[in-house]
């Protein structure tokens, strides 16, 4: 096992991770998805890891793990989890990462559970700017630069302060400055995905920036790309949102758990998801431009 260095994992030499990891059973599981399932590890009362195991065998999973193990080993960046260790076996893959206390934005928009309150306006802003200085970190200041390629609520995680980190790197595609794409298969999540990924093939970081831009209006609206009531209508959430914009309805397409908020940084947030989900690509901002519009909302509005 390979353990880096860092003042979480400080504690345990690699052999008593081990041992820990190897004792993880079914209760410890805290999810689980296509890429493999991830076990809470509890070091003490101040330390506990997300352990990702995936099993060898399958070709998609297998890259992965590399994918997961190339994109993250040099990554230090507050809004991206860290990667502590990794692990490789003859059956399986361990990927360890730091653990995020307040789990998914996915499970904390759409999740069913009574204690949970729901998100106040400047909690969803914070989490708007961190996961967007996040990727711009991967698409502008990482060499290679990284395209995601898997964006979505799920993937964003909140940290022990409630500040957003972009996670899980298995779809993830390095690309050096000088190319402006990077052909691949079309993989992904419904929903997310750039309507011209489907065409071409040719994963972009403006393809990314789409991605995000679905994210911002599952903040606004409190609505999954896929909820059901789009389906049964015969249209989409990024369909449905530039139909409200062009109307100047944007305050009755607001998450209606969303009792109390600035109305034009409100309206600001919904233009900036509009430029995003450009069905042109290039007339997409940059993620760098994304970041900046959404920290000025606030400068602007007062």
């Amino acid at each position: 096992m390979v353990v880096f260095r860092s003042p979480a994992a400080q504690s345990l030499s690699s052999k008593a991770f081990m041992k820990k990891t190897m004792k993880l059973s079914n209760k410890d599981i805290i999810g689980s998805g296509g890429f493999g399932t991830v076990y809470k590890l509890t070091v003490d009362d101040k330390t506990a890891f997300a352990v990702k195991r995936l099993n060898k065998g399958n070709k998609d999973t297998d890259r992965g793990f590399e994918r997961e193990l190339h994109a993250m080993g040099d990554i230090k960046h507050r809004n991206i989890v860290s990667l502590h260790g990794y692990y490789i076996a003859a059956q399986f893959n361990l990927l360890i990462y730091e653990l995020m206390p307040n789990g998914s934005l996915d499970t904390l928009l759409h999740g069913k559970s009574s204690k949970q309150k729901p998100l106040d306006w400047r909690t969803r802003h914070r989490i708007a700017v961190g996961a967007a200085r996040g990727i711009s970190y991967l698409h502008h200041d990482c060499i290679p630069h990284i395209i995601h390629r898997d964006i979505k609520s799920s993937n964003i995680l909140l940290d022990r302060k409630m500040e957003a980190r972009v996670s899980d790197f298995g779809l993830a595609t390095l690309m050096h400055p000088d190319q402006t794409h990077v052909s691949t298969i079309v993989i992904g999540t419904f929903g997310y995905l750039a309507p011209e990924y489907f065409d071409t093939g040719r994963a972009t970081t403006k393809g990314d920036v789409y991605s995000f831009g679905v994210v911002l209006l599952e903040l606004l609206t409190g609505k999954r790309p896929t909820d059901e009531s789009f389906i049964e209508e015969g249209t989409k959430l990024v369909t449905w949102v530039k139909d409200v914009v062009k109307d100047e309805r944007q305050e009755q397409a607001v998450d209606s758990t969303l009792s109390c908020f600035p109305t034009e940084e409100v309206k600001e947030a919904f233009r900036i998801a509009e430029k995003c989900l450009e069905s042109d690509p290039s007339k997409r901002p940059a993620m760098a431009e994304v970041l900046k519009m959404l920290e000025q909302i606030s400068s602007l509005i007062n």
